[in-house]
């Protein structure tokens, strides 16, 4: 009796051995769920902008041309003369433009900007007339057009620096130049040369809006500042450089994420599970 209970012991654990494995097989094992892939979006596209500064010029100098006698001599010697000393007055302007953001580290854009009357005072000495042995009151306002590119140095908590430069031209029109008798000279408008450095810093505000606060150098080539009146002309500017304080906004039509608003990731597929047989 006691042998034939331990056969059926036996038959049993090695039925168990036997059909263990095929339970397990037959166990549900979860897929593998790959981790969801982002990569960065490309940031690009349209933007358009808006601008007002501050501006100061320089000029390098006046020269005029005298005609007949000069008593008391002319200041230099010969017919050509030039101003004993330029200033010319601060400024407020205003500007726009449209650009296109390329990448993360390079944009364009043209802009058009307009700059209020800069007042000029000169002085001359001898008695050669017009425009006055004295002094002498102008002014200028310009409309300055340039094409631009931009290199931008990498986001540093929403602030983004960046240098750049333009080229194009600008057009001076320049007011009657009127000596302290009350003698005048007409001013002279004309389109020059003209080339400008920039440096500043962007901060962006929102999704699609940035702040812009730069610094901009512009030289303007010389040109023709007024005629001739009363033996006295034409005069001619030696050229000037402007100094710009800058403010504005540009508005990115694509959005500026990855300009430090939170970068945008775009959502790849992930690989499809393995599949267990």
């Amino acid at each position: 009796m006691f042998a034939k209970s331990k056969s059926a012991l036996l038959g049993i654990l090695l039925l168990a051995g036997i059909s263990a494995p095929a339970a397990a097989a037959d166990l549900y094992e979860p897929p593998v769920v790959p981790t969801p892939v982002y990569q960065p979006v490309a940031t690009g596209g349209w933007y358009i902008r808006g601008d007002i500064d501050y501006h100061w010029s320089e000029t390098s100098g006046v020269d005029y041309t005298t005609y007949g006698a000069c008593p008391g001599g002319c200041g230099s010697a010969g017919p050509g003369d030039s101003f004993d000393t330029t200033h010319l007055d601060g400024a407020w302007s205003a500007g726009a433009g449209i650009g296109y953001k390329i990448n993360r580290y390079l944009r364009t854009d043209v802009t058009v900007d307009y700059w209020g009357k800069s007042d000029f005072h000169g002085t001359t000495s001898g008695a050669c007339g017009t425009p006055g042995c004295a002094d002498n009151d102008s002014g200028y306002t310009a409309w300055l057009l340039l094409a631009n590119a931009y290199a931008d140095l990498g986001t540093y908590h929403g602030i983004t620096p960046y240098i750049g430069a333009g080229i194009g031209g600008a057009h001076i029109a320049w007011d009657d130049v009127v000596d302290a008798g009350g003698t005048s000279n007409p001013g002279e408008s004309n389109w020059r040369f003209a080339y400008a450095l920039m440096a500043g810093a962007s901060y962006c505000l929102t999704h699609n809006i940035d702040l812009d606060i730069g610094y901009r150098f512009t030289h303007i080539q010389g040109g023709k500042m007024f005629g001739y009146a009363n033996n006295v002309g034409p005069g001619y500017d030696k050229g000037m450089n402007v100094h710009e304080v800058r403010a504005g906004l540009r508005y990115n039509f694509g959005g500026n994420d990855g300009d430090g608003c939170g970068e945008q990731m775009a959502y790849v597929p992930p690989a499809p599970a393995p599949v267990y047989k």
